[in-house]
């Protein structure tokens, strides 16, 4: 028989077609061989009887802070936070100082992660009014994981706010792309409703009216322009009611905030659980459960946008949005699906298959022949307690801090090599550009 790199014995394979425990062979960093391989021989072995052997998880929201900010975090702590959290693949945000927003921008982040990063990447490209012309050939470029439009003001300064503005830039796009989407009128109408002091005043300032208004302006403009969007952290029950109807052209990003914590959290939390858009009461949270049970939602994505503690510690509403995500999105949902929320199978729907599918992943999300050997590594039983003390990030800091969950990330493997082990960094950074079969990264031939 064959000869492999690697092989993973006897773990339960969660993939396409369906949950069974199974070996899973890997040559030159790509999947060989799915099946029993017990008569192979390997040059490296991991033992995972007892555990879960997922396709790697790919995380399509995060703000890595560099170039500009790199004091909250930089791609290299973060992309560690990715990994020490089950994390095989991150798209990056655009809202650095100087923002992402040209090809030069674009070609310095892939520059600075190739082989710094411990994780695969690609990076959202911001569309503005002066770039919108551009837009086609920029989200085409090696390492972009497509176009992100801000249409509610949150941390950075990309804000196209107006339906016109919007229309610009989605006449020239291509592939799909990403919005967040809270009506800047109504934010700035509702300003004085913010209360000095009091971050639970934030759900009340950025109300669910202002979230749902943007996303049904949003989809008409992108029927107007026949282009494919994507909408992310959705927070509120009625996006999810409104955007069902609309499935053709909108797809949709669910956040582990939104499904865990709620408004009555502001009191323990405080400035901690400050978000755009905000975590809402339990009646958003259930709706956007339903979302999930639904199949609504198409993909999950931390939004792990890191603040220092000194900074969050400024009174409210001086102190920025934002919460670490990117280390704890694996744990955090395993608990929800050991609770019976959703089953191991969705959650490996929103977390490999639905990236791939809605953004044209080359080789990632799945584990089958010829894809990337990409894996998280989890087990279901393992009971933990969530700390500050655990975090890779440079902020240090998690919401969940104290959190006892069931089902826990193992290990981390990115392209056959075992990046992370029992919470230990265990390959030297060997991060790479994702490639995207609509994109002028991707390799010839595929």
């Amino acid at each position: 028989m064959a000869g492999y790199d690697l092989i993973l014995k006897g773990g339960t394979v969660v993939n396409q077609d369906g949950v069974g425990v199974r070996d899973v062979g890997v040559v030159a960093g790509r999947i060989a061989a799915l099946g029993d391989l017990s008569m192979a021989h390997a040059g490296r072995t991991i033992d995972c009887r007892g555990l879960h052997v997922l396709p790697g998880v790919i995380d399509s929201q995060v703000h890595f802070r560099e170039p500009g900010l790199e004091h909250k975090e930089d791609l290299e702590t973060g992309s560690r936070a990715a990994v020490l959290g089950g994390v095989t693949a991150v798209f990056e945000m655009p809202n650095t100082k100087p923002l992402t927003t040209s090809a030069e921008a674009l070609a310095d982040k892939v520059r600075r992660g190739t082989g710094r990063m411990h994780c695969d990447f690609a990076f959202w490209v911001g569309g503005t009014r002066d770039n919108a012309r551009d837009v086609g050939e920029l989200e085409r470029l090696p390492g972009a994981a497509g176009i992100k439009v801000f249409m509610g003001s949150s941390t950075g300064d990309l804000l196209v706010e107006d339906d016109e503005g919007v229309f610009s830039i989605l006449r020239n796009t291509r592939r799909r792309a990403a919005f967040h989407s809270e009506d800047e009128f109504r934010l700035k109408e509702r300003l004085g409703e913010r209360i000095d002091g009091d971050p639970a005043s934030h759900p009340v300032w950025r109300d669910a009216i202002a979230a749902l208004r943007c996303t049904e302006r949003l989809v008409a403009v992108a029927r107007r322009a026949r282009a494919r969007i994507h909408v992310l952290h959705i927070s509120t029950a009625d996006e999810i009611d409104f955007l069902e109807a609309h499935k053709d052209v909108a797809t949709c990003e669910a956040t582990p905030h939104h499904l865990t914590m709620a408004a009555d959290d502001y009191a323990r939390l405080g400035t901690l659980l400050q978000m755009n858009p905000p975590v809402r009461d339990a009646r958003h949270r259930d709706g956007v459960w339903r979302g999930i049970g639904q199949g609504i939602v198409d993909v999950l994505g931390s939004d792990h946008a890191p603040h220092t503690l000194d900074e969050k510690a400024k009174p409210y509403p001086a102190s920025p949005s934002g919460m670490t995500g990117v280390q704890t999105l694996v744990p955090i949902m395993l608990d929800h699906v050991n609770a019976g929320r959703l089953t191991i199978e969705r959650f490996v729907d929103l977390t490999s298959h639905g990236p791939q599918r809605i953004f044209g992943m080359a080789r990632k999300g799945r584990i089958a022949a010829g894809y990337d050997a990409d894996f998280t590594v989890v087990d279901m039983k393992r009971r933990e307690t969530i700390t500050n003390a655990q975090q890779g990030s440079k902020a240090g800091w998690t919401p969940y801090d104290g959190k006892q969950v069931t089902g826990w990330p193992v290990g981390t493997i990115v392209r056959g090599e075992r990046v992370m082990w029992e919470g230990e960094i265990a390959t030297p950074r060997q991060g790479r550009a994702v490639e995207f079969q609509e994109s002028g990264s991707r390799a010839v031939g595929q």
